[in-house]
C-alpha cells in the first residue's frame, strides 16, 4: 500500500512544509509509515528504498505528537484513498503480571488468630470514638 503523487496532492496541506536541508520528502516518509503499519515490521526492518529508518521514525514520532498523522489519516479516509479499521487488540502475555493465585500456585496458610487476644500482642490500631454534637 503506497500513496501516489496524485493521491498525495489531497493530503499535502495536512503535512508541515519542509524547510532547510531535508533528505527525505514527506511522501516517502508517509509511504514508509504505511509500510510499517501494513507489514508490522520493526523500524530497522524498513527496506533501503525508503531511506534511513531512524530519520523516518523521528519524523513519524514528531508528527504523531503534534497531531499531523491524525489529520493525514482522517483526510485519507475522507478521500477514500486508504481504509483503516482496527478490528482486534492483542496483548503480549509476557508483560501482564498475574497474581500467584491465578497461576495455580499453592495458597499460603496464614497465621490464625489465637483464642487468647492478649497472646497475640498489642493491637495494631485503636478505635477512638468521637462525640457527635447534640442537635
Amino acid at each position: 500500500m503506497e500513496i501516489t503523487e496524485a493521491q498525495y496532492q489531497h493530503i499535502e496541506q495536512c503535512l508541515p512544509r519542509q524547510r532547510g536541508n531535508v533528505s527525505l520528502p514527506n511522501l516517502r516518509v508517509l509511504n514508509a509509515i504505511l509500510y510499517v503499519a501494513e507489514h508490522g515490521c520493526k523500524w530497522r526492518g524498513l527496506p533501503q528504498r525508503f531511506g534511513n529508518w531512524h530519520t523516518i521514525y523521528t519524523r513519524m514520532n514528531r508528527w504523531s505528537k503534534s497531531g499531523v498523522l491524525d489529520a493525514v489519516f482522517e483526510q485519507l479516509q475522507q478521500a477514500q484513498i486508504v481504509r483503516i479499521k482496527i478490528e482486534a487488540v492483542a496483548l503480549d502475555s509476557t508483560i501482564v503480571k498475574v497474581h500467584p493465585d491465578g497461576t495455580g500456585a499453592l495458597k499460603k496458610t496464614g497465621r490464625k488468630p489465637s483464642a487468647d487476644p492478649a497472646g497475640d500482642g498489642p493491637p495494631r490500631f485503636i478505635w477512638l470514638p468521637r462525640m457527635l454534637e447534640r442537635p
